[in-house]
């Protein structure tokens, strides 16, 4: 087990190379100057001939990218041209908002999907399996950001009984050590905060979990129906164990392994979705960084930020895989 971890993390580095030398080159042919669009329609050209000169953007292409993975080994993620801080600081104080909204996501998927997708099943070919069926197929074809203004107008505009935007309500005053709001609140045992806080974590949860929630709920269905039709199920039911007994201990135990697979590819596109979810909700997370960094032609910012999540998508498959071993013991790691 120890030997397949090492190798998985040493099989990163090529990967994040790859993805390196990708963007680098894709955000490079973009269209337009990116001191132009730093400085403004006003700028001079000595200004913009300057401003190129301090980004390097005259240096070739190789020698821009061989500066650039020579700064990230040195552990140096560059600085925003926009307000001058180190990238990496901003994504730490970022960071945790888009783990919290990610995390809230991914467990109202589960949470939702998984017994959904097991209902489904038990009902196949019912008009309850249907009904899932189609609020599935919704979730996955309605974009994120029209299911975001939607939930916005109706329980925001409409019922008033949840907030539209921000993390908090700008009467509340707390000053969040770790921008962890929903555990910081609880240690300050503030919680007039927690309960603010998780109110406005509702709607972008939601909002960003539905395509998560659909997928899991399809996979979840196809998966214990194909279990369900397995010899040793259909023994254990003539042995006169009671349905409770067979669906925990034979039939969710065998179809557990596609749908962990897919919870945690579902990782990525939360990752992705954020940036979409964040500008909708006024989410002052990483994603809503990168949007500003890409309309400000932050090139560093982009580069950087899409890099580490690409490490962290990584690091879930690799634990998605050790956990293979562990949800089913006939697993063997050479």
């Amino acid at each position: 087990m120890t030997k397949y971890i090492l190798r998985r993390l040493l099989l990163t580095i090529p990967v994040l190379i790859g993805l390196s030398i990708v963007l680098f080159a894709f955000i490079h042919l973009l269209p337009g100057d990116p001191a132009a669009a730093i400085l403004g329609q006003h700028a001079t050209p000595d200004r913009v001939a300057a401003m190129r000169e301090y980004l390097h953007l005259d240096d070739p292409i190789w020698q821009q990218y061989l500066a650039y993975v020579s700064n990230l080994l040195h552990g140096d993620f560059g600085t925003s041209v926009i307000n001058n801080q180190p990238i990496i600081h901003e994504f730490l104080t970022r960071f945790p908002a888009t783990i919290e909204l990610t995390l809230a996501a991914m467990l109202y998927a589960v949470g939702v999907g998984i017994p959904l997708g097991r209902f489904a099943a038990r009902h196949a070919q019912s008009w309850s399996d249907g009904a899932v069926t189609i609020v599935s197929l919704l979730g996955i074809n309605i974009p994120v950001f029209v299911l975001g203004l939607t939930l916005q107008y109706i329980f925001a505009v409409q019922l008033k009984v949840l907030p539209a935007s921000g993390r908090l309500d700008f009467s509340l005053r707390f000053d969040s050590p770790t921008n962890f709001l929903l555990i910081d609140s609880l240690v300050a045992r503030r919680f007039d905060v927690f309960v603010d806080a998780a109110r406005h974590l509702v709607l972008p949860a939601i909002a960003l979990g539905s395509i998560p929630l659909a997928i899991i709920t399809r996979i979840t269905r196809a998966s214990v129906l194909d279990v369900s039709n397995e010899d040793y199920v259909r023994t254990a039911r003539a042995k006169g164990l009671t349905d409770g007994r067979v669906d925990s201990r034979h039939i969710m135990r065998n179809a557990w392994l596609p749908v962990v697979t897919v919870i945690g590819l579902q990782v990525g596109g939360l990752l992705a979705g954020a940036v979409i979810t964040e500008t909708v909700f006024a989410w002052g997370g990483v994603g809503r960084y990168v949007v500003d960094a890409i309309n400000n032609r932050d090139y560093q910012v982009v580069q950087n930020v899409i890099l580490i999540f690409a490490f962290v998508f990584l690091i879930v498959n690799l634990i998605v895989d050790v956990g293979y071993a562990f949800l089913n013991p006939r697993i063997r790691y050479a």
